[in-house]
């Protein structure tokens, strides 16, 4: 094993045993439904900046999602919490609320998560981090770099909301909420 994929085992592991039911506070924070709401939102503009790769390895950016509401959802498919949200971050954007569900998966080879994305009926876009992923998530506000993670983004693009853990519906909807203020 790669010390970088240990290391990422460990923080999900982390994640999961400290914080499936509480949140990840983002700046100055309360907490709505276990979603740490920002009272003073964080740019999420390494978001938009960062190079990503789609499940065909081909280069990939959120760019032209700026200016959309934006459930997005850090996570890897050897995390077992990861796995368990899945199927809610699935609901969420079938039920089309106008919130944008975008998956950032921080492995390197997309050949086995594009696999794994289909063999778990994913039906919003997956993109591939690759190496900056951990990074990614520390500057958004996850100074552990847990996984789960999942960020809420306004249309101007503010971190409104964030949690490390599981995300069930109600904070998925708590979530959409925001976004959509």
């Amino acid at each position: 094993m790669t010390t970088r994929f240990c290391l990422g085992l460990l923080a999900c592991f982390l994640a999961w045993t400290s914080s499936g039911v509480g949140a990840q506070p983002v700046g100055t924070s309360v907490t709505t439904s276990s979603v740490a709401v920002s009272a003073q939102p964080i740019s999420a503009r390494a978001l938009f900046s960062i190079n990503l790769f789609d499940l065909d390895n081909q280069p990939a950016s959120l760019a032209n999602r700026q200016g959309q509401p934006m459930v997005v959802n850090f996570w890897a498919r050897w995390c077992p919490p990861c796995r368990v949200e899945i199927p809610e971050l699935v609901a969420l954007q079938s039920r089309k609320t106008g919130v944008v569900v975008i998956g950032l998966n921080i492995e390197t080879d997309p050949a086995p998560v594009r696999d794994f994305a289909y063999a778990y009926d994913i039906n919003y876009p997956v993109l591939l981090t690759r190496t900056a992923g951990l990074d990614l998530m520390r500057a958004l506000g996850n100074s552990k770099a847990g996984l789960p993670f999942t960020v809420v983004l306004n249309r101007q693009g503010d971190i409104v909301a964030s949690h490390t853990g599981v995300v069930t519906k109600a904070q998925l909807d708590a979530a959409v909420a925001l976004a959509l203020r």
